[in-house]
Formats: C-alpha cells, structure tokens, sequence
C-alpha cells in the first residue's frame, strides 16, 4: 500500500457503538498493514461508550487481552477532508491469530450475514437516508447552531426549506467535496423537521459497501462540523420537543442474471418478498436494542412522532416500520424504518438482513398490510420501551440468536449491560454530552 505525500494515516475498525478505534501511523508504515503488521486487542472493539474496558468480558483478563491482527477491507485508504493536515484513514477489520474473523468485529457480522445471501447466488443492494442535527454543544445540553448568514440561533423549524440549506452553503459543498473524495455516493440535501436537523441520501451500494459508506459519512459529517465551528450529531432525540434523528434503510436482493428477486411483475411484489417481510417483522421487537442501543434512542421511540414503535406493515405508508414504496415492479424494495440515527450501521444491517433471510428460509407469511394511521391499530406486536427491556429481549431471543454470532451477542449484551449501569451511577453527569460524542 503506497500512500506518497503523507506523513500520517489513521487506521480504524469499528467497536460495538459504531466508534472508530484504532492507530495514528507513520506514512512509512503503511506497506506493512497487508501483511498483518497492524495488532491491536481485540478487547478494544467491546468497550463502552466511555471507551472502557466491559467488566468481566472473557476478552480482556481471561485470555490475557489477547491482540488480534488487523488487515484492511477491501475499501482501501481514504481521505479525511476534516483534518488540517493530509491525511489518510485505512478501514480495517480484526481477525484471530489464526486467520479466522473475530465476530466481535461488527464489519464481519455483516459478513457473516450476507455470506447467506452468497450462497444462494444473491447479492444484496442497500441505499441509506443519513439523517443528523448541527447544533452547538458547548453547554450542559445541546442547542441549536447559529446560523451563519443572520448569526442568530435557529430557532424555528424549516421542513424542506432550501433558504436553511443555503445558510450552510459552505458546510454542504464542503461535505459534498468530501464524500465524493472519500467515495461516498452522497446524492439529495433536505432540511428536515428538527431544529437544524438534515438529511443526505445515499445511493444505492452493495450492502457491505453501504454499511461503509454510512460509518464514514458520520465521521466527515462530524469532522467538518467542527472544522466550520459547530457540532454534529446522530442522537436519536437531541431535542425532546423536536422530531428524533433516524436512519432509515431500502434495500432489494438481486440474483445472478441482475434480477430483482422481490420483482414478479405485480404491485404486491413476489413470493419471497413476503417472506422477508415476515422475517423482519418477527425479528423486529428483540432487535429493538440494534435498531435503538443508547437510553436516549428510546425517547424517539414514541407514538406519533414519525418513528415505529410496533413491528408492522404497509405499501406507502409511512407510519409502518416496514414500508414497501411504489413504483415500477422492478425496484421493488423494503424500507426498514426503526433505527435511529445513532446505530452502527453493519449491526443494523446485519439485524435487517438477517432477518429478511430467516423469512425466506422458513417461507414466513406476513399479517394483512396494515392502513391508515398505524399509531391507532392496537393489538401490534410492540418494539421495547426502554433500554433495559431492549437489553433482555435481545439477550435471550431465540431468532436473535439463529440471526447474529453468538460472540457478538454476547459483547454487545455485557457492553450494554455496562452502559445502563454506568449512566444509573451518574445521576448528576449529563447523560447527553456522552451520547453526543458517541454517536
């Protein structure tokens, strides 16, 4: 790997809440990472959201925290536009001594899922909706940017207005500039419902590449956030009197010709695309602590403020967690549309997807789509209402554990499990300073 001109990389892989950890390297030390020249321990990859060690993980005394070897992903080096000086971020992913992947590595519990989707001669296609807030985080509790032309803090809400994008013109065409510099397929700007809240779509990837593609749209959002004087941030609900930051996922399944396998020419999509759907929505309720893993992902998750808290179904409509979009046949997709901003995107992947699949293999029927306002339906099955009940469905599921490794089960749950008791221990600590920077 010859990265000429710099003098300085940073290699990274992803921990358990979707932080980057890793090194700062010598640009002289980069011909070395192919050959498993980067060690690191594999502890490092389950720590919590205050970066320490999880009490009692068999990861850290039990096997003398143990280093696993790092290799780059196939991504390859990219640059990191937030920093003053050039610089190059290499992905990375943690494997054993032995070659073999460590599946607490959340890249590779992807993997592990769409390598399902391989044998069958499927590829999966996954587009992503980045949603996030720029606000000022100097005090106890977030607040919102001031706005560069008026130099007044936003103070009213601007849904789709294009005059709060060109506020921020300097911000967007810089992030625009970055994520075609990194290779990430940023495509429409919106202004969404929340004070100074925005969205970015991105195209549509294979998905391991859109799981990629959304880990590091959050660092160059946040890198260059700070670099134009303000912060940003995915929590799930910044503001309690503001729409909640959420992610949502589409995602359809080609064959080996290129063919859409939920396509059957009809508006109600095919056979095996009702099977994922069951799939998901079966899973969905457990999954609860990928789709929302902080206290905070819980207060978005409320009636009636445009986020699912039961798991069901619909064709366009947009208070279902699952909705199915119109359109030709042939881009018939699923929009999964539970988790927040503040998920790691190969965990909440790897929950959708596995999911999906777990339908297809034991042919899931779904309920009747749901219509109207689904906020009303009662007798839904429900999403957890708090953390701590997120914790223990996910724990102890069944299909959770037939979806995701078994080891990455294990050190998200103890992570988790952490956290709640960290935050419990703190009442006189702002819990929002610590989601922010984590998320």
């Amino acid at each position: 790997m010859d990265l000429p001109g710099l003098k300085t990389i940073r290699i990274a892989a992803c921990d358990m809440n979707g932080q980057m950890r890793g090194k700062r390297l010598p640009a002289s030390q980069a011909g070395k990472l192919e050959s498993g020249g980067a060690r690191m321990p594999v502890s490092a990859l389950n720590v919590d959201l205050w970066g320490r060690d999880v009490e009692d993980s068999p990861l850290v005394f039990e096997t003398g925290d143990a280093d696993g070897v790092m290799l780059p992903t196939e991504r390859g080096p990219v640059p990191m536009p937030w920093l003053k000086t050039a610089s190059a971020l290499v992905p990375m992913a943690m494997y054993w001594e032995d070659g073999s992947p460590f599946l607490g590595d959340p890249r590779h519990v992807l993997g592990e899922v769409l390598s399902r989707y391989t044998a069958r001669g499927w590829t999966v296609v996954a587009a992503t909706e980045m949603e996030f807030s720029l606000l000022d985080d100097s005090g106890a509790r977030p607040a919102p940017p001031i706005d560069p032309l008026t130099g007044r803090e936003l103070d009213q809400q601007s849904v789709l207005s294009i005059a709060e994008l060109d506020a921020f013109d300097e911000f967007f065409s810089d992030l625009y500039d970055g994520a075609e510099a990194m290779g990430i397929p940023a495509q429409d700007a919106i202004s969404e419902a929340g004070l100074g809240q925005f969205e970015i779509n991105l195209l549509h990837q294979e998905a391991m590449r859109a799981a990629d593609d959304a880990w590091l749209f959050k660092a160059l959002v946040k890198g260059l956030a700070r670099k134009h004087g303000f912060a940003a941030t995915f929590m799930a609900k910044p503001y309690a009197d503001e729409a909640g930051i959420g992610m949502h996922v589409h995602f359809s399944v080609e064959d080996q010709d290129g063919n859409n396998i939920f396509d059957d020419g009809s508006d109600k999509g095919s056979d095996l695309l009702m099977h994922a759907v069951a799939g998901c929505l079966a899973a969905m309720p457990a999954s609860s602590l990928i789709f929302a893993p902080h206290g905070n992902s819980y207060d978005r998750l409320v009636p009636g403020a445009h986020a699912p808290v039961s798991a069901a179904w619909a064709y366009e409509n947009r208070t279902a967690a699952i909705r199915i979009p119109g359109g030709s046949p042939k881009a018939r997709r699923i929009e999964h549309r539970v988790a927040g901003g503040d998920i790691n995107p190969y965990l909440m992947l790897a929950a959708v997807l596995g999911a999906a699949m777990a339908g297809i293999e034991d042919k899931m029927q779904p309920p009747a789509p749901s219509d109207g306002n689904i906020y009303e339906i009662e007798g839904l099955p429900q999403l957890a209402a708090d953390w701590e009940t997120a914790i223990n469905w996910f724990d102890t599921d069944p299909l959770i554990a037939r979806i995701l490794p078994d080891l990455a089960i294990r050190n998200l749950v103890m992570t988790k499990r952490q956290e709640l008791k960290g935050f419990a221990e703190r009442p006189g600590e702002s819990h929002w300073l610590s989601w922010l920077e984590a998320v």
